[in-house]
């Protein structure tokens, strides 16, 4: 099982955690969740050794929050620490800030 976090509890995170985006670039560079960097789902799952450090732990999105739940399961059952973010870049989207 992964963890998850909603939007509103992420933002007072903020600066001080590791966020992934998994959406393409074009997505990417059209808005996304700040200090958040850009590792496209199947770039991060073929090269999660090359990305991610297993004793750090990493936030990670994706449009809807469907992608991110399966890529949270995958990296989890090879021992990384990785929480979803719920409702993905669409919930961030929503805030009223």
């Amino acid at each position: 099982m992964y963890n998850s976090i909603d939007v509103k509890n992420l933002i007072k995170l903020i600066p001080n955690i590791k966020i992934i985006d998994i959406r393409d670039n074009l997505s990417f560079n059209r808005g996304c969740i700040p200090t958040s960097v850009n590792i496209p789902k199947n770039f991060l799952l073929m090269n999660a050794d090359n990305y991610l450090n297993k004793n750090d732990i990493y936030y990670i999105y994706c449009e809807m929050g469907n992608s991110s739940k399966s890529v949270c399961m995958n990296l989890i059952n090879r021992g990384y620490k990785v929480v979803n973010i719920i409702g993905g870049y669409n919930s961030y989207k929503m805030l009223d800030y």
